[in-house]
């Protein structure tokens, strides 16, 4: 079923989903809109803040697994002479430079670095464009200026080797991460599997007040249940008092992320009202105060009143007392945007309508 139709559908009650960042307000960080079985919908919205780094310790983790190699500089793209023919192929398995290994449910050659430099050398490729360096700087030098208490985010590469291993890059701060490199891990993985990275930030961090730990991947995580698992486990000792807080954020890099397993974290429900995952599209992301978006208060007043009305002009909420970063309401059937009020500033216009 499409997101229009989930949004839309006759008579049926549809999971929340999160609008795409490209249509939503600048003045948003995030809105999500869930189909009632009577036609309306139930909006939740935040008001974009950009958080102050006291207390934060912060981290960034990088997926290693050999599905990234593309994205790190280190793919091929068909060059002058095309596709290499079998019989090179075969010679590249015969010399140990080409292995077969399974990803997501299909053989994938992974070539070692010998093949790929014959492969260019040929004639029959060209090197893949890094996409991953300029992200990794960008992210690493926001939480290191703008978010970490230190000064300086830890970063990591992640599903590297088995899959399950850690490749540590070090404590970069603001001035580092200008020039760093981000080439990829010596040995890129064999799978995706996120629970160790999260582990090693919550273990490495137990003492900090509070962490903030950004996961860039291309695809698909292999453990997912492990992950889901374990966020509970965590959202119930944060819930209890038994540990400090901690968001994370997924970011999807590439064309194959797989969206509806980020899905799955970003609404996951714990049992408890600790909420730990969010999501990132990186094509979408129109600023990187973005990774904030879910870092807000719903005590946390940003304005003394305001109101919402929907696509007719009709007042569904006001606010008198003072306005909560995060907003809940009921759009009344068949309304297709709101819009938000707030004295002494421009009118916020919202579609809740997916654009085509």
């Amino acid at each position: 079923m499409s997101f229009l139709q989930k949004l839309f559908g006759s008579g049926e009650e549809s999971k929340s989903h999160q609008l795409p960042s490209s249509m939503v307000a600048k003045e948003f960080g995030e809105v999500n809109v869930r189909k009632l079985k009577d036609g309306h919908h139930e909006v939740v919205f935040t008001i974009l803040l950009e958080t102050a780094g006291e207390g934060w310790q912060t981290g960034l983790a990088i997926d290693g697994s050999g599905s990234m190699s593309d994205v790190f500089g280190k793919g091929l793209e068909v060059g002058p002479k095309g596709n290499p023919s079998e019989a090179v192929l075969k010679e590249y398995l015969q010399k140990g430079w080409m292995k077969i290994v399974q990803h997501q449910g299909q053989n994938v050659p992974i070539l070692a670095n010998e093949a790929k430099e014959d492969l260019v050398k040929r004639g029959y490729f060209i090197w893949s464009k890094n996409q991953v360096e300029p992200l990794a700087r960008r992210m690493t030098g926001y939480l290191a200026s703008k978010l970490d208490s230190d000064g300086g985010t830890t970063v990591i590469y992640w599903a590297c080797g088995d899959g399950s291993q850690i490749e540590e890059i070090g404590d970069l701060t603001m001035d580092d991460c200008e020039t760093a490199s981000f080439v990829g891990p010596t040995s890129f993985g064999n799978s995706t599997q996120l629970t160790p990275a999260v582990r090693y930030f919550v273990d490495r961090f137990s003492d900090a007040p509070m962490g903030m730990y950004i996961f860039i991947t291309d695809g698909e995580l292999n453990d997912l249940p492990d992950v889901k698992k374990y966020t509970i486990q965590l959202c119930k000792e944060i819930a209890a008092g038994k540990r400090n807080i901690i968001k994370c954020v997924l970011i999807g890099i590439g064309d194959s992320v797989n969206e509806s397993q980020m899905e799955e974290l970003d609404d996951l429900d714990s049992g408890t009202d600790v909420d730990i995952w969010d999501h990132k599209i990186a094509k979408e992301m129109r600023s990187l105060v973005e990774i904030f978006a879910e870092l807000v208060s719903e005590n946390q007043i940003v304005a003394p009143s305001g109101r919402i009305y929907d696509s007719g002009g009709k007042i569904i909420k006001e606010f008198k007392d003072g306005m909560s970063s995060k907003i809940k309401f009921i759009l009344p059937a068949p309304g297709d945007s709101f819009t938000l009020e707030i004295p002494d500033q421009p009118s916020i216009r919202q579609s809740i309508v997916l654009q085509r």
